[in-house]
């Protein structure tokens, strides 16, 4: 949903304040990107290669996918470590 912000003064520039909320939400560090786009500006976060946890949990079980059916073969009830 569109949100109005005001254009304010910083030094001898002009800038915004982003609601926290947006900053935290899209992940914004102390850089942003900003594209001119068709119809307006795109800030988004840089992108520095780094996966979110979210992500890297993602991908460790699509990378570990099929290295765990030997542990169907165990047998709990005989383990020596139990």
């Amino acid at each position: 949903m569109p949100e109005r912000v005001k254009i304010i003064k910083i030094g001898n520039s002009q800038g915004i304040r982003l609601p926290k909320r947006l900053i935290s939400k899209y992940a914004l560090g102390e850089q942003v990107v900003l594209d001119e786009v068709k119809g307006g500006i795109l800030l988004r976060a840089v992108d520095d290669g780094k996966l979110s946890w979210e992500d890297t949990y993602k991908q460790m079980a699509l990378d570990e996918k099929g290295e765990w059916d030997d542990w169907q073969e165990l047998d709990i009830d005989n383990a020596e470590y139990l």
